[in-house]
Order: C-alpha cells, then sequence, then structure tokens
C-alpha cells in the first residue's frame, strides 16, 4: 500500500474511530437516562451494545497504528473532527430514546457502509475489519427497532429525520397503541 492510500485509509479510520467513541458514550449516557416501564429492559439491553462498540473502537485504533498512523482518541479530538451533534434527548421514556437511538444508529451505519465502499480496492483488510463492525451495528439497531415496529412492521419513527423527531414519533406511536 503506497503513502497516499494509507493515509486516504487512516483519514476515513480516523472518522470511524470518533463516531464509535461518541456511539459508546452515547449508549451510556441512554443507560443513565432511561425511565419509565421499560426502564430496566433498555438499560440492560445497551451495556453489552457499549461493550462491542467499545471492542470496535480498539479495533480501529489498532488499525489506524497498523497503517503508520497515530489514533485520535481524545474528546478533544473527537469535538474537533465532527460532523454531528451531541446527542439530543436527555431524561426520558424508554421508547423516546430508542426512537432517537434508531436514528444514531441510521447515520452511524450509513457513514461505516460508505468507508466500506472506499477500502474496497485500496485495502480489504480494512474494508474485513468494517464490514464485521457493520454486522455488529446493525444488530444492535435491529435490537432498537424492534421496540419500534408494529407486527405489520410499520416503524413507528418512519420519515423522522431528527433524534428528537423519532423520539416525539415513537412517544405517539406508543400513546395510541398497547
Amino acid at each position: 500500500m503506497t503513502t497516499e492510500v494509507s493515509s486516504e485509509v487512516i483519514s476515513l479510520l480516523q472518522m470511524r474511530l470518533h463516531s464509535l467513541n461518541d456511539l459508546a458514550l452515547t449508549l451510556k449516557h441512554i443507560h443513565w437516562n432511561v425511565v419509565g416501564p421499560h426502564f430496566i429492559a433498555v438499560h440492560e439491553m445497551l451495556d453489552p451494545q457499549v461493550d462491542q462498540v467499545r471492542s470496535m473502537t480498539d479495533d480501529l485504533a489498532e488499525r489506524i497504528s497498523t497503517l503508520g498512523g497515530v489514533p485520535q482518541g481524545t474528546p478533544g479530538a473527537l469535538v474537533a473532527d465532527r460532523s454531528w451533534n451531541d446527542y439530543s434527548i436527555g431524561r426520558a421514556e424508554a421508547i423516546e430514546h430508542l426512537g432517537a437511538l434508531n436514528i444514531v444508529y441510521t447515520e452511524v451505519i450509513k457513514d461505516h457502509r460508505s468507508a466500506m465502499q472506499e477500502t474496497e480496492e485500496s485495502d480489504p483488510v480494512t474494508q474485513d475489519m468494517l464490514i464485521e463492525q457493520l454486522r455488529g451495528l446493525e444488530l444492535f439497531q435491529w435490537f432498537v427497532r424492534a421496540h419500534l415496529e408494529s407486527s405489520g412492521g410499520q416503524l413507528s419513527t418512519a420519515g423522522a429525520s431528527t433524534e428528537s423527531g423519532a423520539a416525539s414519533q415513537a412517544a405517539d406511536q406508543a400513546r395510541t397503541q398497547p
């Protein structure tokens, strides 16, 4: 691999590292701030997700180092480089957090897929790692969406584009259906 290609892959991986570090923090934030009748189910569902996402960050950082880069894992680096805002929901019902978390997972997965596609030719080893991470991220989103879908497959947050909008839609749907 050329130095130029390696630098491009390192830049891609650094943004994935920031994204997954942010996701791990967001998952813990939800874990600490979820309330309501489904508290324990969501509270306990999130810890394994946090653990696996943290493992993914370690893999990304080690790949960056393997390619000759210096992984940046500090909060300041994350905030300086990110293109997204902080998670916007505080203390809230489980269904509201799950609605918002679905939006978070959608964006993380979309960006991970893009990085996967960008490394197809240049670095199949990195692409393989990203594919494996996508497998886990998509599984976690499925766990979240299972709480948001009707038996007919209708997603209560369909069409929502913001965390607060998805949280509101999920809560509205939950109030109208037992």
